[in-house]
């Protein structure tokens, strides 16, 4: 395995990649501020893959105890959600973009962000906000977070994204106080969108796909046919319930949730809203 790599790209964005891990980062401020910045990030980025194999075995088990603090962020976000079954692992992306985050923020830094693979960390000082792409069913929608909503993080979720799922949303998108919460609630809320029993819904052990899955052999989805209106309707329906519970309990701030050209939501303006303009992240 080669080590992290940080590399400035041409429009002033920072790119971090180190096995997995591929973030595309950014600061706003003075020029010094910035690069003062960017190097906070490119150092702290260095040890974090390394930081997170050591305990990757607990971060793989549900309710094993860690140690690191990437790995503690990671365990928090996921432990609200038990008992059904979740592993630190659910927040992985959006606990490393915090952490990404948090070494952009410092002096003369107004906003920054950490885009990890799609899940997002944004640092806000008061009165800045950031408009954020979103790759959500149907193109390219935005959202913007000003500092006063409460939102740092932005994460979606699907049967057809990187991460495995339990369940048939094309797309599930969470607004949340930290990216690693946003990043577990999108998780849980991808695999509520679900029809069990389907039969033109394929699934695979999870360790099929990947030996080292921390999923084991519970089936993960791996095709959806196009489905009846009902079904649509009836799948983002028990997305939704879940959402509206996880809003109420604090957990999110608002979600979308998209099946094959449809879509629901809760959050109000925030989350409803999309905005089509220029993104910053």
């Amino acid at each position: 395995m080669t080590g992290a790599v940080a590399v400035l790209l041409a429009d002033g964005r920072l790119h971090l990649q180190h096995g997995p891990i591929d973030i595309v980062a950014q600061a706003f401020g003075a020029a010094a501020d910035v690069r003062a910045a960017h190097a906070r990030a490119a150092a702290r980025f260095a040890t974090v893959l390394d930081e997170l194999v050591a305990e990757l075995p607990a971060l793989r088990a549900e309710g094993a105890p860690v140690t690191g603090g990437i790995a503690r962020r990671m365990a928090a976000a996921v432990a609200p959600y038990r008992p059904a079954f979740v592993t630190p692992m659910a927040a992985v992306a959006g606990a490393v973009a915090e952490e990404i985050a948090a070494a952009l923020a410092g002096p003369g830094i107004d906003r920054a962000y950490a885009n990890n693979g799609g899940d997002i960390a944004l640092h806000l000082t008061p009165g800045t906000r950031l408009t954020c792409a979103l790759a959500v069913t149907g193109g390219l929608d935005r959202v913007t977070v000003g500092a006063g909503d409460g939102v740092r993080g932005i994460a979606t979720s699907g049967w057809r994204g990187r991460s495995f799922s339990f369940g048939i949303a094309d797309a599930v998108t969470v607004l949340a106080r930290t990216a690693a919460m946003a990043d577990a609630a999108a998780t849980m809320l991808a695999n509520a969108v679900d029809l069990p029993g389907h039969p033109g819904i394929a699934r695979r052990p999870a360790c099929e796909m990947q030996a080292e899955s921390d999923l084991g052999a519970r089936p993960v989805t791996t095709g959806v046919p196009r489905l009846a209106a009902r079904d649509r309707a009836a799948a983002l329906a028990a997305g939704l319930v879940a959402a509206e519970g996880f809003r109420a309990r604090g957990l999110i701030a608002g979600a979308a949730l998209f099946l094959q050209g449809e879509s629901v939501a809760t959050g109000g303006p925030l989350i409803t809203g999309f905005r089509k303009e220029r993104e910053d992240a």
